[in-house]
């Protein structure tokens, strides 16, 4: 398993991932295990595992940090891509219904995504970007037939969706325009964290 110590003033490279078995260390030299769960400003809210606070989350100020150790073994940079790639990473976060990611695309251009980390979407729900299996329909989603709180995307601002889900394989883009990236969920209000999602492709030229 691969570790990754980084100093908090690198929370903005890697904001709001919710990954099993991080650690936060602060100041005072303790260790708390549990999963980094937002980032909001100059704070963090950490959910608690073990001890009397387990299930707990907590907010704490970046000051009080000295950093945190992620467990990245599920993260984009285990994940082997073919080589020639050009990549762009974004946040796609769980309260914005589409994330702009600044990545023009083309018709019929070959795209894939790479995603780590989790969302919560609810009370006692939380899911990576292959979304909730065997949702129900939902007719005020996105994408009613598609599992709720999975990672999906669009093209153009008017694009009609199209379902990423946790599936790497490139797909074909259905039009030119902007890349969009969201949330397949009815009711954003009630949600927090983010998923990183790496766009990757052989066009040539950098991702623009």
């Amino acid at each position: 398993m691969t570790r990754r110590f980084t100093w908090v003033a690198a929370l903005v490279v890697v904001m709001q991932t919710a990954i099993a078995a991080d650690v936060l260390i602060l100041r005072d030299g303790r260790r708390i295990e549990g999963t980094l769960v937002n980032v909001r400003g100059s704070s963090i809210e950490f959910e608690h595992r073990g001890g009397r606070d387990h299930g707990r989350v907590r907010r704490y100020d970046r000051h009080e940090l000295r950093g945190i150790q992620f467990d990245d073994d599920e993260g984009v940079d285990s994940i082997q891509r073919p080589g020639g790639m050009r990549e762009r990473t974004v946040a796609v976060e769980a309260r914005t219904q589409w994330t702009d990611t600044g990545v023009d695309v083309r018709a019929s251009q070959a795209v894939a995504f790479v995603s780590s980390g989790q969302v919560r979407w609810g009370p006692d729900r939380r899911d990576g970007a292959a979304g909730e299996r065997n949702s129900p329909y939902n007719q005020g989603r996105p994408m009613p037939n598609r599992n709720a709180a999975a990672l999906i995307g669009k093209v153009g601002v008017n694009g009609d969706p199209f379902f990423i889900g946790g599936d790497q394989a490139p797909i074909r883009m259905g039009g030119s325009g902007r890349l969009f990236l969201g949330i397949n969920d009815d009711y954003l209000q009630d949600n927090s964290g983010s998923l990183r999602v790496t766009i990757a492709s052989k066009l040539k030229g950098p991702l623009s």
